[in-house]
């Protein structure tokens, strides 16, 4: 029996507007008006509440296989609940990282049978990999992912200037990104030399420490070298607004650059974070206020893509928050779930309207995302034709963040105890509902999703 969900506001791309969405198997069959409901149909009435696309992450760690930080199933259990039917697993942080074809495999047996939303994993690439690169691409991986710094894990080796040139040659023609953490090592260093005596307890030390000098010089080389190749390179995690002039500049000579930022550059502040406060830790680093409203003006003007969470878990321990040591806490921020009740939050205080907020919820972390990935003809959008992946959204709830929210592994995040506005009451992930009124339904259904 094909299925109707009706809303007064469901975004197209039209808009938002009064529609009945049509579902026979997996995918959207019609798009309908309101009142065009056959008695053949089984219908979901949603009211006014919102009928978002299904989000699609494009920057998550799953750490899995190999190490107990996360897993496929609590990953995946929450960006259900946040709304999310797609996430693009990064290559670091599991055993054995994803650079080869054998590895790859090794993550697909993982996944097997406890993926509660659909997944793509990105291709790794570390100094002496760029022979796997072929067949990794092969495979269907949407992309490849490198470091031009330390990544913190011994055996995901960042990339010198060879080894990108190597990686380049072999991606060039096909079509595929090579996102990259751009932090060049130099400046960081320097910073850190600098700051030994410092109080390393203090956020404005750990801040001082990253400073905006390690990503401009990166983005400044990888302009150049995306410019040379031709090649799509995607910078992730955008944190200082220092760099926006400079890709403002080699977009406009048609240069083939992509930017991401994330939640939290969004949504936090530096002068938010107390002293201590190690769940706050990542890199880049969550600069200034005045960055911040930077990263949101160049967001809007479509300088930056796409919003990502950059969700990288941890035992708690890692965290050292015991000690508060910012140089000693690993760093990562754990939000998968979250991501669209914050950036809602923060996209109504800043005085957008309901349909502004949503058509760029649905830009920002939906379509632009499955793009990247590959998957524009099957994800990110509410139209005919493609995955039935739908997120019924209330725009006008008001609630507080608890452990009991969190769905992920760890139950540590620096979104603990935040009051947000708007909250995920149903995800359908191809036709079917897998979250509903804080609930899993039925069995871990999602697939993996090759690009074509």
């Amino acid at each position: 029996m094909a299925q109707a969900l009706r809303s007064t506001r469901v975004l197209t791309a039209e808009g938002l507007t009064p529609a009945t969405v049509i579902i026979d198997g997996e995918k959207i069959a019609a798009i309908r008006a309101w009142h065009e409901v056959r008695q053949s149909e089984d219908l979901h009435d949603f009211g006014d509440l919102l009928l978002l696309p299904g989000l699609v992450d494009s920057h998550v760690h799953i750490n899995d296989p190999g190490r107990d930080w996360e897993g496929f199933d609590t990953a995946t259990r929450a960006a259900a609940s946040g709304g999310v039917t797609t996430l693009v697993d990064m290559p670091l942080n599991c055993v054995p990282e994803t650079v080869t074809v054998e590895a790859l495999a090794v993550k697909r047996r993982a996944a097997s049978a406890r993926a509660w939303v659909d997944w793509a994993a990105w291709g790794g690439v570390v100094k002496g990999n760029a022979d796997e690169i072929p067949a990794l691409a092969q495979t269907g991986v949407p992309g490849f992912k490198c470091f031009m710094i330390d990544s913190g894990i011994d055996s995901f080796a960042w990339v010198d200037e060879n080894a990108m040139r190597r990686a380049l040659d072999k991606l060039r023609g096909t079509g595929l990104p090579l996102l990259v953490h751009a932090e060049v090592a130099e400046p960081v260093e320097e910073a850190t030399r600098a700051l030994k005596d410092a109080n390393w307890q203090r956020y404005s030390t750990y801040l001082a420490s990253r400073p905006d000098a390690a990503e401009v010089e990166a983005i400044r080389h990888l302009i150049r070298l995306a410019q040379e190749y031709q090649t799509p390179i995607h910078i992730v995690h955008l944190s200082s607004a220092k760099a926006l002039p400079m890709l403002a500049e080699a977009r406009n000579h048609g240069v083939p650059i992509t930017v991401e930022t994330c939640v939290h550059y969004l949504a936090l502040a530096a002068e938010q974070i107390r002293d201590g406060a190690t769940e706050f830790k990542c890199a880049p680093p969550i600069r200034d206020e005045a960055n911040c409203q930077q990263l949101w003006a160049a967001l809007e003007s479509g300088l930056i893509d796409l919003v990502a969470t950059d969700h990288s878990p941890c035992p708690p321990a890692m965290k050292r928050r015991d000690a508060g040591r910012w140089d000693v806490a690993w760093g990562g921020i754990a939000s998968l779930g979250l991501a669209l009740p914050v950036l809602w939050t923060v996209m109504r205080q800043r005085g957008l309207s309901t349909e502004d907020a949503a058509t760029r919820v649905a830009k920002w972390m939906a379509a632009r995302p499955a793009r990247l990935a590959g998957l524009l003809n099957r994800k990110g959008s509410i139209a005919v034709g493609v995955d039935a992946d739908i997120a019924v959204f209330d725009p006008h709830i008001s609630w507080t963040v608890t452990e009991s929210d969190l769905h992920f592994r760890h139950k540590l995040s620096p979104y603990l105890g935040a009051k947000l506005r708007g909250r995920v009451q149903e995800t359908w992930l191809r036709g079917e509902q897998v979250f509903s009124d804080g609930q899993f339904q039925g069995d871990a259904r999602g697939r993996e999703m090759v690009r074509t």
